[in-house]
């Protein structure tokens, strides 16, 4: 049987295979509260086979969110159709993880299909962004506010605070995102952190945000498995980049991490990226080798031998995959007949096996 379909325990966590469903935003909440969309959207992967579904980049506070329609957790109201939402997943036998996450300066935007261009603090959709350092994504966007001290603070509880209320609502798997350019990962780029505090400067205060939230939001959980997802290199000059990765990852599996999903990118407007089939592996392989973290690796991944070949090398521990989920959600299903592997199908969908 190939490798791909087999079991792996992450934390106190069993996957049933090493294909998980990637937090992809889907813009379609309002006032943070998830719907019947987001109930569908996640609920067919379950059905379709992934071993653990992540939900969306979902904000710890409303001016944490991308755009208007991003969901939140920052209210307990929000529990309940998110439990609706982790029970379905569970029942049809694939783990509900979520993905936590504050926007920094890149919130107060559009949706992408209506043009992303970031609304201005006294638009009606819109508010003001924050971020460690006054430096403005695009030369086009509002500048952000510089947090002070005690507001960081503020966020690091609202992270742990979110963490309590995804674990009422039944998810297993917290993903903390420090990653594409949002508030976490503009803390840890020299490039967007211009301070010269503790929360900036040298690389052991440029993480120590990060390393903040770890700290709260272990304070929440107990069987839960916690992730993080970061951007391994900024892609540009003097930015961040996989060596500050790989060092950051091993403190972050010293402090109980039990994946480092590894991206790329996304820190500063002007970064060039080298695009290509399974082009952000070479980082996750690189984070493995050097620190025996526990990794998964994300970007370009479409076929099944593709994939397969990764885990058969053990050059990640778990795929992560997006848009080709959003083609095919019974992805996994199709992937194992490919490869000649007998696995479970939904009785309601045995027919077409």
């Amino acid at each position: 049987m190939s490798k791909l379909f087999s079991s792996i325990n992450i934390g106190s966590l069993n996957l049933k295979n090493r294909l998980v469903v990637s937090p992809m935003c889907q813009y379609s909440a309002e006032d943070g509260f998830a719907n019947n969309w987001h109930l569908v959207h996640l609920g067919q992967f379950a059905i379709g086979g992934a071993a653990a579904v992540i939900q969306e980049a979902t904000a710890v506070a409303p001016e944490g969110r991308i755009s208007y329609g991003d969901l939140g957790i920052w209210d307990d109201q929000h529990i309940d159709k998110l439990k609706e939402i982790t029970a379905f997943i569970k029942a049809n036998n694939a783990i509900p993880g979520i993905q936590l996450a504050h926007a920094g300066r890149k919130a107060s935007s559009n949706k992408p299909w209506l043009g992303r261009g970031q609304f201005a603090p006294s638009e009606a959709l819109g508010w003001q962004t924050v971020a460690p350092s006054a430096l403005a994504f695009h030369s086009t966007d509002y500048v952000p506010k510089e947090l002070k001290t005690n507001e960081i603070e503020e966020i690091i509880e609202q992270f742990g605070q979110a963490t309590k209320r995804a674990i009422q609502a039944g998810y297993e798997i917290i993903e903390l995102h420090a990653a594409h350019g949002y508030l976490i990962h503009q803390f840890l780029s020299p490039l967007c952190n211009l301070r010269t505090d503790q929360f900036g400067g040298p690389f052991e205060n440029r993480i120590r945000f990060l390393l903040e939230i770890i700290k709260r939001v272990k304070q929440e959980i107990s069987t839960q498995s916690l992730w993080v997802r970061i951007s391994a290199t900024d892609w540009a000059p003097d930015g961040w980049d996989l060596n500050q990765s790989i060092a950051l990852s091993q403190l972050l599996t010293e402090q109980g991490v039990d994946i480092i999903d590894v991206s790329s990118g996304g820190a500063v407007s002007h970064q060039k990226i080298d695009v290509g089939p399974a082009y952000q592996l070479p980082f996750a392989l690189a984070i493995k080798e050097k620190t025996g973290s526990k990794t998964a690796t994300v970007g370009i991944i479409k076929t099944a031998t593709q994939a397969a070949d990764i885990i058969e090398k053990d050059q990640a521990d778990l795929i992560m995959i997006a848009r080709s989920f959003l083609d095919d959600p019974h992805l996994p299903l199709h992937f194992a007949k490919e490869l000649s592997v007998d696995i479970h199908w939904p009785k309601q969908y045995e027919r077409a096996k």
